[in-house]
């Protein structure tokens, strides 16, 4: 029996499990069918049984899908974990990307002020003596005037 899987493709469900590592971002995003997914799996535990389901529904063309409990089954819910975790990782990841990219934003920024910081200060230092020095000449050449006269 094969599955119907979100890209339109169709595989038997052991090399589902197999390729299930291989897939790509998109189709970890997409849900597959859980009705066609889910009705080997319902159809085999309910033929074992050989008791009426009442969490069962079965359809015109006898197919059994889940009524309530779509997803309970261990294997979906294996599958959805590890999804999940897949996505998790990848978050984890892009986050600290993003993060590296942001702290090394930081240490450009740091160091440009710095600069600067440090070119200012010497400015600050130049203007300081030329100043000073202004201070003296303009001392220096104002007329004395005596005071004995």
């Amino acid at each position: 029996m094969s599955l119907q899987r979100a890209n339109g493709h169709s595989s038997s469900s052991s090399s589902h499990k197999k390729h299930k590592t291989e897939e790509s971002d998109e189709e970890l995003l997409m849900v597959p069918d859980m009705e066609a997914a889910g009705s080997t799996c319902v159809l085999s535990s309910s033929a074992d049984d050989g008791v009426n389901n009442p969490e069962l529904d079965t359809t015109q063309n006898g197919v059994s899908t889940a009524k309530r409990r779509r997803g309970r089954n261990p294997v979906d819910k294996e599958y959805r974990s590890l999804k999940r975790l897949l996505r998790n990782r990848v978050s984890a990841q892009q986050a600290r990307e993003r993060k590296k990219v942001y702290v090394s934003d930081l240490e450009s920024r740091a160091n440009e002020l710095q600069n600067n910081n440090d070119q200012l200060e010497e400015k600050i230092s130049t203007l300081t003596n030329e100043n000073t020095m202004l201070r003296k000449m303009l001392i220096n050449t104002r007329p004395k005037t005596d005071d004995n006269h």
